[in-house]
């Protein structure tokens, strides 16, 4: 690090006021900062002292995905080679799957960066001010949320969408109401339908013939099709609901990159709870509401999707993402205590409901975070001025 270090400073004069890239300081602050801690202090105002800054947050949330992409990568080469009748095992061609899984994740992953930081970048040396941390969240976010087969000029368009008009028209990071991520998905998925659903866009053949049992379909889509017994990509069936609900949870199954495993996702979820970054409150309540529109449907049985386990409805699709990594967005989401349980709560009420009533569009919870989303600030309004008025209601009494 001593060697970094000494690079660093070595030409940071020609970013500096009079150097040769002056105009470019910002964006050497921004590389310079991401391996070291800032070297300024503030001088007045009030003074936070914390272990952590943003970057380091981000940095964080970073390290929770890892797992699904890690999965992802691998599934993707599972998914392949089953649609292509070879390494039928779970445990067959393991470093054949991860590494075909990888060329055909790590381009997605490496476009979102260098879009999204192209524009942070370029934003912040025109405006000459620092470089907001935010993206790197939604940088890794993005391709995780993506089909495998999703465009690669695709996935950059709708990263420059998310970035300047999810995000920047309003201000950057800390002041978008949308969550960046999501919106690159909802663009995509508006603009390009054929690219974002159906049952050719969740497996790569890269055009070699496939064996008779290939479908392509997600859980989502057998479900809809009056199927809870999961057929994978070799044709093979699994025999009961316990069996599917097992390989949604463990995640071999096809779908969006990084939404498939359960398991991986929980892996993430239980490091941003430890370190107090992802809201257990979310969490939780988002998990509650999406349980009990499952049980309602349940009961309600008007068509076979809605007599789908309800826990199997959790652990299929992105539900496990959406409650994790997409709802607790500390920017978009609801900021008071009470209002993080009605907005949870009502995101994965609204996530399944929407599921369930469009069979057209069997994945909701892309759409019910974002209306959350843009609820949020109506849900923090109101619990406020009910504390107010409670408050008002005590000193009354007192006076």
């Amino acid at each position: 690090m001593k060697a970094l270090r000494n690079v660093f400073d070595k030409i940071r004069p020609n970013f500096e006021e009079g150097g040769k890239f002056e105009n470019y300081y910002k964006a050497f602050e921004a590389i310079e900062t991401f391996a070291f801690v800032p070297g300024h202090v503030t001088h007045d105002g009030t003074h936070v002292k914390d272990a952590i800054d943003l970057k380091r947050t981000m940095f964080l949330v970073v390290i929770a995905t890892i797992p699904a992409l890690l999965f992802g990568m691998w599934n993707t080469g599972h998914q392949h080679f089953l649609a292509l009748g070879q390494f039928t095992d779970l445990g067959a061609g393991f470093m054949d799957k991860f590494l075909f899984g990888a060329m055909k994740v790590l381009p997605i992953v490496i476009v979102s960066y260098a879009v999204g930081l192209g524009i942070e970048f370029g934003i912040a040396v025109a405006k000459k001010h620092s470089v907001n941390e935010g993206y790197l969240v939604s940088g890794m976010l993005i391709p995780l949320i993506m089909p495998v087969e999703v465009p690669l000029w695709m996935v950059g368009v709708a990263t420059a969408f998310a970035v300047v008009i999810g995000k920047e028209v309003f201000g950057g990071t800390g002041m978008n109401i949308l969550n960046p991520a999501l919106t690159a998905r909802a663009f995509l998925f508006f603009a390009y339908p054929t690219k974002m659903s159906g049952n050719m866009v969740w497996v790569s053949t890269e055009g070699q013939a496939t064996v008779d049992g290939y479908t392509g379909e997600t859980l989502l889509a057998q479900s809809i099709n009056s199927s809870t017994d999961y057929i994978d990509q070799a044709g093979v069936a699994y025999g009961s609901v316990s069996d599917t609900l097992f390989a949604a949870f463990m995640g071999w199954v096809p779908g969006s990159i990084g939404e498939t495993s359960s398991l991986a996702i929980l892996l993430g979820a239980a490091l941003l709870l430890a370190t107090g970054i992802g809201s257990w409150r979310i969490m939780l309540s988002f998990f509650l509401g999406g349980l009990s529109m499952s049980y309602i449907f349940n009961l309600w049985g008007a068509n076979p999707f809605m007599n789908v386990d309800p826990w199997l409805q959790l652990a299929m699709g992105g539900f496990m993402f959406g409650m994790v990594f997409m709802a607790t967005d500390p920017v978009s989401a609801a900021q008071t205590n009470t209002g993080k349980w009605i907005y949870g709560f009502l995101a994965g009420f609204l996530g399944i409901m929407i599921r369930v009533f469009n069979p057209a569009y069997p994945e909701g919870i892309m759409m019910g975070i974002l209306f959350m989303n843009v609820m949020a600030p109506l849900i923090d309004h109101y619990v406020v001025e009910a504390n107010i008025k409670r408050r008002l209601k005590r000193t009354a009494v007192v006076a």
